[in-house]
């Protein structure tokens, strides 16, 4: 016999949006932890944090902690409000991004029919905050980070839409479940073996993506707003305490979210190639199984940006205007042709 529980509908959108205060600063915790404190360590032939519990585990509630005693200071020339409100709205663009995550048949907050357009629009919310952040804290470094960042975000906000276009185009819809159902149905030149992952096909719109993620994220070698030899800490110079955690949770939350998103565009999100999508064990292995592909992704990005010295403001421009946004047109061109011929 089944029980079924009706819920109202205030009632469901409480829970999800329950679901997604939790996962935001749970996904922070687990990429500052895995990546930032033990993968760069490890791959910098060091230890990385060890004092606080096993191996370092606890470091990050230590830090959280800290955070949380630190006193919240304005400038006296500040615009308060505006300065007290940037860090808010670069918060709420990461947990809206969030919301059309699918992480199982069911799992999704809100499955949109737009759901990858909804994401990209959402995720643009935090150029607003970042100008607010660089105007009201009436510091000049402050306020050239700002600008920068807008200009940055602007500019590989482009490729990163066209890139996403070429999965579109060939998925055939804009939903985060069309695009999912699209991969694991699909075939590759007639073989269906294991679908038809967009990682194969849209390679080279994987590597835009990633890379203008990378520069969304303002992380290395992108991080021109920020950058501690130029502009002491960019935008984020005159916050501290709480309002400073936010902005930290709000970039690596977004860098699992996108990391989630181009699992799910890419490596066919919460699916397996041999197990159907209907069936009743992808509920529960649905959220290992993107979990695994998201972590994945992410180990890219971090990888990258381990690895590689910080741009000049011209280079980073020019290698969005005159490389990345010419290849992403190219790459949808031929995916348009690709698809009216097969």
């Amino acid at each position: 016999m089944t029980l079924a529980l009706e819920l109202a509908y205030w009632q469901q959108t409480t829970i999800k949006a329950l679901i997604v205060l939790v996962m935001v600063p749970t996904a922070t915790a687990i990429i500052v932890q895995t990546f930032l404190f033990k993968v760069m360590a490890h791959m910098q032939s060091r230890l990385g944090p060890m004092e606080a519990g096993p191996h370092g585990s606890m470091q990050l509630l230590a830090d959280g902690a800290k955070f949380l005693q630190k006193e919240i200071v304005a400038p006296a020339r500040a615009d308060k409000f505006v300065f007290g409100m940037a860090p808010v709205v670069v918060l709420i663009s990461t947990f809206l991004v969030w919301v059309i995550i699918p992480a199982g048949p069911n799992a999704i907050v809100a499955d949109f029919g737009v759901g990858i357009f909804f994401a990209l629009a959402v995720s643009s919310l935090s150029t607003i905050g970042v100008l607010m952040a660089g105007w009201a804290s009436a510091n000049k470094y402050a306020l050239i980070g700002g600008l920068r960042a807008a200009g940055q975000l602007i500019a590989y906000e482009l490729p990163l839409v066209l890139a996403v276009v070429g999965v579109v185009i060939q998925a055939g819809t804009m939903s985060m479940q069309g695009i999912i159902t699209a991969q694991h149905e699909g075939e590759i030149f007639g073989v269906g073996l294991i679908g038809n992952p967009y990682a194969l096909t849209q390679f080279v719109g994987l590597a835009i993506f990633l890379v203008a993620v990378q520069a969304e994220l303002t992380q290395t070698p992108f991080d021109m707003p920020v950058a501690e030899s130029e502009l002491v800490a960019g935008y984020q110079v005159e916050y501290s305490g709480l309002q400073f955690l936010f902005f930290y949770i709000g970039e690596f939350g977004t860098a699992f979210a996108f990391s989630a998103i181009a699992a799910t565009m890419f490596l066919g999100g919460w699916t397996l190639p041999f197990v159907e999508l209907d069936s009743g064990w992808m509920h529960l292995l649905g959220p290992v199984v993107l979990f695994a592909k998201t972590m994945f992704i992410a180990f890219l990005i971090f990888w990258f940006r381990f690895t590689y010295p910080r741009f000049r403001e011209d280079q980073l421009q020019t290698f969005a205007w005159k490389y990345l946004i010419p290849i992403s047109l190219v790459n949808i061109l031929a995916t348009a042709v690709l698809k009216v011929v097969f």
